[in-house]
C-alpha cells in the first residue's frame, strides 16, 4: 500500500538531510545537511504546539457541561484533536524534543538526520547521526544514530534510545545484547520531563555500540547449519509445530528465509548468524505490514522491535556453541 505523508497546511510532515539519501522508511522530503534542530523541526512542518483544551458535552436542556478529569489535545496550527488524557497528563512540545539534540548538534558529536509524524500527528520522531561507526567485515558499515519519540497519545511514553543502522541496508538493528537490557530512556507523561536526566541515563545506553560491535564480529564469524538455522527462525517466529525444513516455517519465516540470499549486503559473511539476523531485520524494516506508518513505529518501538532483540538473543545463543 503506498504512503501519503500527513500534511499540515498543505506541506509534508517529514524530512530527512540529503546525505543520508532516502530513508529506509522511503518517507520524507530532502534537505539541506547542515540544519540545527530547530531548523530540522521546521523544515518537517513540525513547528506547532500541542495544547490541553477542556472537554464538553451538551445535557438535554441544551446546556453544555465541561467533562471531569478528561481534556482533549489539540494541535495549535489546525486545531485537530490529537487525544483525550487526564488532568494530569503534561504534553512536551515538540520544541522541547529538538532541543534535546541542541548540544551535541552544536558540539559537533551529531547531525541531524531525519524528522517526521505518524499517526496524523499522534507520534512525532526525530532522529540524530551519532560520530560514530565500524565495520563488522569490511564494506559492511554500521552507524549509530539517537532516535527520539515525542507521543502526544494517552498511554505512550517519550522514548529515547541509541540505534545502530547497517548501512548496506538501512536495516535498524537491535542495540540490546539481552532482551531484558535497557537500551532506551522512557519518561512517562505524567511526570516532568528533565533532558539533563535523560542524557545521564542515556549515557550508559551508549556504552553498548562498543560491545555491539564485537557481538556483530563474532556473529559473522560463526557459520550457521540447517538445523541451527531453522531453530532460529523457529524461535523468533514461533508457530505450534516445531520446523523441521523449511516447508514447514511459519509464514513470516519462511519471508525471512526468501530475503537470506538476495537481501542487499547478503555477499557479507555468506552463511553467518549475521546474515540470519539481518534477514529478520530487512523483512521487518521493509517487508513487514502494509502500511508504513504501522511498519515504522512497530520496527523501532513496538512487536517488531521486541522481535529484534528475540532475533540476536537467539543468534548468540546458537553461535556460542557453533
Amino acid at each position: 500500500m503506498s504512503h501519503e505523508l500527513e500534511m499540515v497546511n498543505g506541506a509534508a510532515s517529514m524530512a530527512y538531510a540529503e546525505s543520508e539519501g532516502t530513508p529506509w522508511h522511503n518517507l520524507g522530503v530532502a534537505v539541506s545537511n547542515d540544519l540545527t534542530p530547530r531548523q530540522m523541526m521546521e523544515k518537517a512542518n513540525l513547528d506547532w504546539e500541542v495544547e490541553k483544551r477542556p472537554m464538553y458535552y451538551g445535557g438535554s436542556d441544551m446546556n453544555t457541561f465541561e467533562v471531569d478529569g478528561r481534556s482533549a489535545l489539540v494541535r495549535s496550527t489546525d486545531n485537530k484533536m490529537l487525544d483525550i488524557v487526564g488532568n494530569d497528563w503534561n504534553p512536551v512540545q515538540n520544541e522541547a524534543a529538538f532541543d534535546f539534540f541542541t548540544d551535541y548538534v552544536m558540539e559537533g558529536d551529531m547531525m541531524m538526520s531525519t524528522a517526521g509524524s505518524l499517526f496524523d500527528g499522534q507520534k512525532i520522531w526525530a532522529m540524530a547521526k551519532v560520530k560514530e561507526s565500524f565495520d563488522v567485515l569490511p564494506g559492511d558499515q554500521v552507524d549509530s544514530y539517537m532516535l527520539f519519540s515525542n507521543p502526544h497519545k494517552y498511554g505512550s511514553a517519550i522514548d529515547v534510545r541509541f540505534t545502530p543502522v547497517r548501512v548496506v541496508c538501512n536495516n535498524t538493528l537491535s542495540l540490546s545484547l539481552s532482551s531484558n537490557s535497557k537500551n532506551s530512556v522512557k519518561v512517562n507523561h505524567c511526570r516532568e520531563f528533565n533532558p539533563d536526566m535523560v542524557k545521564e541515563q542515556l549515557g550508559i545506553a551508549s556504552n553498548k555500540f562498543a560491545q555491539y560491535k564485537e557481538v556483530a564480529q563474532f556473529l559473522a564469524g560463526k557459520k550457521f547449519t540447517v538445523d541451527a538455522m531453522l531453530e532460529f527462525y523457529s524461535s523468533v517466529f514461533p508457530t505450534n509445530k516445531a520446523a523441521d525444513s523449511v516447508e514447514t516455517l511459519g509464514t513470516t519465516a519462511k519471508r525471512c528465509y526468501e530475503v537470506l540470499e538476495t537481501q542487499p549486503g547478503a555477499q557479507f559473511a555468506e552463511g553467518s548468524f549475521w546474515q540470519l539476523v539481518n534477514s529478520v531485520t530487512y523483512h521487518i524494516d521493509h517487508n513487514a505490514g502494509r502500511v508504513s506508518d504501522n511498519r515504522l513505529d512497530s520496527a523501532w518501538f513496538g512487536g517488531n522491535a521486541k522481535r529484534k532483540n528475540t532475533a540476536m538473543d537467539k543468534a548468540i545463543q546458537l553461535a556460542n556453541v557453533a
